[in-house]
């Protein structure tokens, strides 16, 4: 399962005091309130903080800096050479203009907990790299000095000689506060894990607590954060105050207290015993010089009896039941499972007297491969939904990070699916001007499921792009990013950054639209077509081709309801047309932003087709977070997708629809051509007061105001309804949507045209223009200037 980020973490991030007691949902972004089970902060769709605004200040801007390119393969050795000091110059320039101008983006005062970036031009925003680092090997640069951990024939089951072993060796530590002293992310994030270590240590250990939809997932989540934390300040600090803490959590998780004494980590939800698996393996390797012998014994007790012993008989008992993960399920569970065994298994090996650990670590590594690396599609979208993405990377980020770190290797986790390195773009434009494009389900709580992976595949694959972008969001700081974030990073993710993305598997084919990537009051649009199957997304979908996000005004205008009640009558049973999970609203056509025919659900076995899309190629450029895109052909994009295929051949011959920006990226455009025996129902979401005349319905939230023009077909007026079904009963009631809105336009039987104008109000004052009318197949990129 996945997630909601609640956590405490990232206080300073948002300005505030190091600690501020927050449930927030960094996977919702969206609309509905959470099922009963989950607790939410709010039933709307930003985060739902009370904000400490924290005022900017603005550096600046520095001159020079701008980073070179490198020389081309042709040139002769010694102009090679030449080209590789200017551009290590330019980039030493760019992190020395970064030092200037000191952590700059922070979420403050932003409702959806995105980075808020004053306006400013500074030479650090140059292209993004890796700048030298001077004497890295004596520990002396600017980023860790390199292992010397490098066996020439590394096995899973050889593990490096000294402790810690997992995720940070001992000679990341000792650099560490050097490189806190020096860069300002990481001094930031210390504060705030330390910070938040105070806040956990006035809680009572975490307490057992049986959820009938996720198990004690959270329980056992939880502990493994606050045993991170206090483990992580032990090390810094080798106080044994933090090491006492930590131990305080151990010791309750295996107590007569937290669960039964057969069963204490929930095998039949084995994710739960996989987390909590892994922070003992953490705890236990962390903190193994001041753990005492008989400590030490307990915890390898515990762990091969709730953890690695099922874990082991996971992979070598068919008569293993819950062990249902390891067979073929490409997505978060197989990754999570994997992942938690292996850490632990990591930590205890040598120790462990049992076999299990090197049962599961030959094992683990292949099964992962065969499995968690391939829900990451040829585009790198992860199959299940954006909000699954965290569970499933952070379980893969961790099992190859502890591998490299333990034993000097990944095995092929990183690279043997050649695409997964993609899957960095895949949440960066996934994320719009205020949240995720969150379609499907998302969750249970995230608690230590971070977007922080995408710094560890930065180093890996050299894409510092991704490191840029994800130290200034809202969950950077906690204790991985302390060691996966490289402080040699320079320059702006956003840099010659194109502003449109599509992603073309079949699987889920969708398109990222945007403005800017530095403004929160940009326009962004999120468009998906894709395939329904549920079994090929885990039972995470929603029957939802055509679907749509719309940002604009420093706020999101069409979004997602989220997920339902997880405990609802076989919510996860969605095979067959008509499983329960399609009934329920969250989860039917009905309750997406799309074309609904004939008041029926889109088919299951639906599969869509992209026609056509392009891009004028606007990029923002670097140097500035300032950035107006072109107007003409350079600023126009767009994106057609036959969705026929969705629908059921009695009713619809034909559904195709379109998306694009218009008049500068101040406009979006859907237009839909549909051919229908039945007629059809135009819908979107919306948490906006919805105000009618005639084809204009006028949104109003937050003090700004959007106009959505029913250009076509004439004659037709929007109506307004409530988030709620139209007929029949679900297996269970349907969880409530207040404040939501639908937005409908019914449009009769036949061959018809529906072109829907967003036309956002524009402090600036820009001029809004109707677009030309076009069929679908004459669109180009000048078809509407």
């Amino acid at each position: 399962m996945s997630a909601h980020y609640s956590s405490v973490a990232n206080a300073n991030n948002r300005g505030e005091s190091p600690y501020h007691n927050s449930a927030h949902n960094e996977s919702t972004g969206f609309i509905a309130p959470a099922a009963p089970t989950k607790k939410r902060t709010s039933p709307w769709i930003k985060w739902g903080l009370p904000l400490l605004i924290l005022a900017l200040i603005i550096i600046g801007a520095v001159l020079g800096g701008v980073l070179g390119s490198r020389a081309a393969k042709h040139k002769s050795v010694s102009s090679a050479a030449e080209s590789s000091r200017s551009a290590d110059a330019a980039a030493s320039s760019a992190a020395s203009a970064k030092a200037q101008i000191g952590r700059f983006a922070q979420a403050t005062n932003s409702e959806f907990m995105v980075p808020i970036y004053p306006s400013t031009t500074n030479a650090a925003f140059s292209k993004p790299t890796f700048a030298p680092s001077s004497n890295a090997n004596n520990g002396q640069g600017n980023t860790f000095p390199k292992d010397s951990f490098t066996p020439s024939n590394p096995s899973p089951l050889n593990v490096r000689p000294d402790r810690p072993r997992l995720f940070a060796p001992q000679y990341k530590w000792d650099a560490l506060p050097r490189l806190i002293a020096s860069d300002p992310y990481l001094k930031s994030w210390n504060e705030t894990i330390f910070g938040n270590v105070t806040a956990y240590a006035a809680l009572p250990p975490v307490k057992y607590n049986m959820d009938g939809a996720s198990g004690i997932l959270d329980n056992s989540r939880e502990v493994k954060q606050r045993v991170k934390a206090f483990a992580y300040a032990y090390r810094l600090t080798k106080d044994k105050t933090y090491s006492d803490l930590a131990w305080r959590e151990i010791q309750h998780a295996m107590s007569s207290d937290f669960g039964p004494a057969e069963d204490k980590w929930n095998t039949g939800h084995f994710l739960d015993t996989a987390e909590m698996s892994a922070a003992f393996g953490i705890a236990y390797d962390w903190l193994n010089d001041v753990l005492t012998d008989d400590q030490k014994g307990q915890m390898r007790d515990a762990l091969i009896k709730y953890g690695l012993g099922p874990g082991a008989a996971a992979y070598t008992d068919p008569n293993a039941t819950y062990a249902w993960w390891k067979n073929g399920i490409k997505g978060n569970w197989n990754c999570v499972c994997n992942s938690g065994l292996t850490v632990a298994a990591l930590a205890i090996l040598g120790d462990d007297t049992t076999g299990n650990s090197q049962t599961i670590l030959q094992n683990s590594l292949d099964n992962a491969k065969a499995n968690c690396i391939a829900a990451v599609s040829t585009d790198g979208t992860w199959a299940e939904t954006q909000n699954y993405w965290y569970f499933g990377t952070m379980g893969h980020a961790e099992m190859a990070s502890a591998l490299i770190t333990a034993t000097g290797s990944d095995y092929g986790l990183l690279n043997s699916n050649q695409d997964f390195k993609k899957t960095g773009d895949f949440h960066l434009y996934g994320y719009g001007a205020t949240s995720l494009f969150n379609y499907g389900d998302h969750g249970p709580n995230k608690f230590t499921s971070t977007a922080n992976v995408v710094m560890f595949y930065a180093s890996q694959y050299n894409l510092p792009t991704y490191m840029l972008f994800q130290r200034d969001r809202a969950d950077a700081a906690e204790p991985w990013s302390m060691f996966w974030y490289d402080p040699s990073v320079a320059g702006a993710y956003w840099a010659d950054a194109p502003l449109d993305k599509v992603f073309e598997d079949p699987l889920d084919s969708w398109v990222s639209m945007r403005s800017s990537f530095t403004d929160i009051n940009a326009l962004y649009v999120a468009m998906k077509a894709g395939n329904n199957s549920g079994d090929a997304h885990q039972n995470h979908n929603d029957l939802d081709a055509g679907d749509f996000v719309i940002d604009a005004l420093g706020t999101r205008w069409a979004g997602e309801l989220g997920s339902g009640d997880y405990l609802a009558p076989d919510y996860f049973v969605g095979a067959n047309q008509d499983s329960a999970r399609w009934q329920y609203y969250r989860k039917m056509t009905e309750g997406q932003n799309t074309i609904l025919v004939n008041k029926k659900n889109q088919l299951v076995t639906g599969t869509t087709t992209v026609i056509k899309h392009e891009s004028g190629g606007a990029k923002q450029s670097g140097g500035t977070t300032v950035y107006s895109p072109p107007n003409g052909q350079e600023g126009a994009a767009y994106w057609i997708a036959d969705l026929t295929g969705a629908y059921d051949s009695a009713d619809a011959s034909s559904v195709h629809r379109g998306v694009r920006v218009l008049n500068g990226r101040k406009q979006v455009l859907i237009q839909d051509e549909v051919a229908t025996t039945t007629g059809f129902q135009w819908r979107m979401h919306t948490n906006a007061t919805v105000s009618i005349d005639g084809n204009t319905a006028t949104l109003s939230l937050d003090g700004k105001e959007m106009k959505v023009v029913l250009v076509e077909p004439q004659g037709v007026s929007w109506s307004r309804t409530d988030a709620v079904r139209m007929s029949g009963t679900p297996p269970a009631p349907d969880q409530p949507n207040p404040g939501v809105s639908v937005l409908i336009a019914e449009v009769g039987q036949g061959t018809q045209r529906v072109q829907v104008l967003f036309n956002p109000t524009w402090d600036d004052g820009t001029q809004l223009k109707t677009p030309p009318s076009v069929a679908l197949d004459g669109w180009s990129l000048t078809s509407h200037d």
